[in-house]
C-alpha cells in the first residue's frame, strides 16, 4: 500500500508528516523550506509511493479562512501542477500549532527545542494528518 503525507505549509517552512504503507498511523517526517519542497517531494517520490497529499485548511474560529487561505491555495495549484496524479484532501488545521507546543511540553522538551519552528511545523503536520487519518474511519 501507499504512504500518505501531511502538509502544513507557511510561507518560510513546510512540515512534513506521513502515514506507515497501511495508512494508519502518522509520523512526523521533516519539515523543508518553502522554497525547496517541490524538489524535496519529488526526491521523496522517487523512492515511496504516495496516495494523497493532505493540507492543512487554516479557519478562523468563526469558520472563515484564514489570511494565510491564499498563500495555501496558490501552493496547492503548483502542488498539483508538480504532481498531478496525486490528489490533494484538506483538513481544518484550527489550533494544530498550540496542541504542538502543549504536546512538546506534555513530552517534556525544554523551553529551547519547543523554541524549534521546524518542530512545531512537523508536530502540526503530523496532527493534520492524524486528524485525517481519524476522519476516514
Amino acid at each position: 500500500m501507499s504512504r500518505i503525507i501531511g502538509i502544513d505549509f507557511g510561507r518560510k517552512r513546510v512540515g512534513l508528516a506521513i502515514t506507515d504503507p497501511m495508512q494508519r498511523i502518522a509520523s512526523g517526517l521533516t519539515s523543508v523550506s518553502a522554497d525547496a519542497i517541490f524538489s524535496y517531494l519529488a526526491s521523496y517520490l522517487q523512492s515511496e509511493a504516495v496516495a494523497c497529499f493532505v493540507v492543512g485548511l487554516p479557519r478562523q474560529m468563526n469558520y472563515e479562512c484564514s489570511e494565510s487561505e491564499p498563500y495555501i491555495l496558490e501552493f496547492i495549484e503548483d502542488l498539483k501542477a508538480h504532481f498531478p496524479d496525486i490528489p490533494v484532501r484538506r483538513v481544518d488545521e484550527r489550533f494544530t500549532s498550540k496542541i504542538a507546543v502543549q504536546s512538546m511540553i506534555a513530552g517534556g522538551l525544554k523551553k529551547e527545542k519547543r523554541r524549534d519552528k521546524a518542530l512545531v511545523d512537523e508536530i502540526s503536520a503530523t496532527l493534520i494528518l492524524q486528524n485525517y487519518l481519524e476522519q476516514r474511519k
